[in-house]
């Protein structure tokens, strides 16, 4: 290589390369090129080529390439603008140097037919997918999902959504949200705790409560409500809330379902809920700003030795930092306002704490229990597979069905419990259940004293539980009557066989009635067996021979 082409190319290194390229080469055949030139720019530029400077020079500027200048010189020379004429403005030299960009005529989307239909349908609100579907299945569109998702982002970049900001007088409402908190390790028991941040902004002082909570159950969101308002010592008109689940059921931009735990809450308290549009969570940003100022200026560069440790540190930094800051709003201190202005307004709190009730639905399984957080409390049997509501407070867990009472447990604290009412077993259940070894010890004794020492017999077995052979026993009695039961018993004991099917054949066969007298001659069944593990018949003697 020479030393002519290395300098050659050292000199055209730092140029575009859209410069070195010829006009027709150019990307999109225009002088444009790869950057975008204003039309000051040009004036500019017109206006320096007057006062004799060369395109090298302009070049220097950063303005625009050599080749580019060059290009600008010759149509202003032809122009006349290089003379004591008046400069161009902007809309002659838009003319000659802007570019539009023309679509292929030869590419026309298959969209095109249905931009009206479609540009309605956004302005509704569908999404894409939707849009899809209804343009194949109602208009027999051929085209591709790729293509209706462009024609949508392009009518959507020419409708751009404007928003309006939104005044709220002292007292009037307050936005609440959940935000990620920071990982916390236990120092006593070395357990490390996710957790999130319950925050709570009032609309017009922009004072907050904030806690660190574990988890975002309905009844975490509702203490979290309660403890807000106490902190506040009051209640605001409206709160303004996300669509999370422990709030918002069925979200929607109509008719939106309310958690029933939330509704019986906000009811106790006297607010109204006010859910944000699906999708439109700037409609509470004064609480997203909110959330992110804990994160951003409480969670960093701080330790945390428990859950409880945090919270007080957070009451603290609410109270000294949050609350005396110049808000970059409203450019006053949020305690201040508060104090001032808004804590006048907000409505007192109930003389009595309203009760925090989490409502569910619940199904009562085959064996007469609902589940509840990994705990079971009975349900009438007769409602087996049905789907019952529970309310479960601190203290109570309720079932109810078609709005009556018909079950209250202690609420079980410990996941795998169960509390189950007698009265909610099936009978036949409910009557093994009640039929314990003390009962049937009982009613053999009221029978007679050889059916006591035949149950006794079954329940002295070294290896096989008798209690449901006991009760039968005991229920042949009801068929037959004692005093055959008794002689039943009396029989099988003679016999040492003491097994419920033996005194139900007995009773069977009526050879409870034939006196044991004349049954000298039977072999006893226990010396049927004899002999080393073996089966060995001994022959009975008849008749003394």
């Amino acid at each position: 290589m020479s030393w002519s082409s290395v300098k050659t190319k050292k000199h055209l290194g730092p140029q575009r390369l859209s410069d070195r390229l010829p006009a027709n080469k150019k990307p999109g055949g225009s002088i444009m090129a790869n950057r975008r030139i204003e039309m000051y720019q040009y004036r500019q530029v017109i206006h320096r080529m007057r006062q004799g400077q060369s395109d090298r020079a302009l070049a220097k500027t950063k303005l625009m390439g050599r080749l580019k200048c060059a290009r600008v010189r010759a149509i202003a020379k032809d122009k006349g603008w290089l003379d004591d004429a008046p400069l161009p403005d902007d809309a002659q030299l838009a003319k000659l140097f802007a570019v539009s960009k023309k679509s292929n005529p030869t590419q026309v989307s298959l969209t095109q037919p249905h931009e009206a239909r479609i540009k309605k349908w956004i302005e509704q609100g569908i999404q894409a997918t939707t849009i899809y579907q209804a343009l194949v299945e109602q208009f027999g569109f051929t085209g591709s999902y790729s293509s209706v998702r462009r024609k949508v982002r392009k009518i959507r970049a020419k409708t751009p959504k404007a928003s309006c900001v939104l005044d709220f007088a002292p007292g009037q409402a307050a936005q609440v949200d959940f935000g990620k908190g920071p990982t916390i390790t236990d120092v006593f028991t070395g357990a490390v705790i996710k957790t999130w941040i319950f925050v709570m902004t009032l609309c017009f002082s922009r004072h907050m409560y904030a806690e660190i909570v574990t988890d975002q159950k309905v009844g975490t969101w509702l203490a979290c409500h309660r403890r807000g308002f106490e902190f506040f010592n009051g209640v605001m008109d409206k709160v303004i809330i996300d669509n999370a689940k422990c709030a918002i059921t069925r979200a929607c931009y109509r008719d939106p379902e309310v958690q029933r735990s939330y509704a019986e809450f906000a009811e106790g308290y006297g607010f109204i809920i006010s859910p944000c549009p699906p999708g439109e969570p700037q409609k509470k940003g004064r609480v997203e700003s909110g959330v992110k100022y804990v994160k951003n200026n409480f969670v960093p560069l701080r330790k945390f030795r428990t859950l409880t440790d945090a919270n007080n540190q957070l009451t603290r930094w609410l109270l000294k930092t949050a609350g005396n800051r110049n808000h970059g709003t409203t450019h006053q201190k949020p305690l201040t306002m508060f104090a001032e202005t808004e804590k006048h307004f907000l409505k007192p709190l109930p003389d009595v704490p309203v009760q925090i009730a989490t409502w569910t639905r619940v199904k009562v399984h085959g064996n007469c229990h609902v589940q509840f957080e990994k705990a079971y409390y009975s349900a009438p049997f007769r409602l087996v597979r049905q789907q019952l509501w529970l309310k479960a407070t601190d203290t109570t867990v309720s079932l109810y069905n078609n709005l009556k009472l018909i079950a209250v447990h202690p609420r079980l604290k410990y996941p795998g419990q169960r509390s189950t009412i007698d009265e909610h077993q099936p009978p036949e259940a409910l009557a093994y259940k009640m039929q314990d070894p003390q009962w049937c010890l009982k009613q053999a004794e009221e029978i007679g004293p050889e059916c006591l020492r035949l149950i006794r017999r079954l329940f002295n077995h070294k290896v096989l539980d008798n209690l449901r052979a006991a009760q039968g026993v005991i229920s042949l009695g009801k068929k037959y009557g004692p005093a055959r039961l008794e002689a039943a018993c009396a029989r099988a004991l003679h016999f040492d066989n003491v097994k419920y099917r033996t005194v139900k054949c007995i009773l069977h066969q009526g050879l409870d009635q034939v006196p044991l007298e004349n049954q000298t001659n039977v072999i006893p069944l226990t010396s049927v067996y004899a002999g080393n593990g073996r089966f060995v018949r001994v022959r009975a003697e008849r008749g003394g021979s």
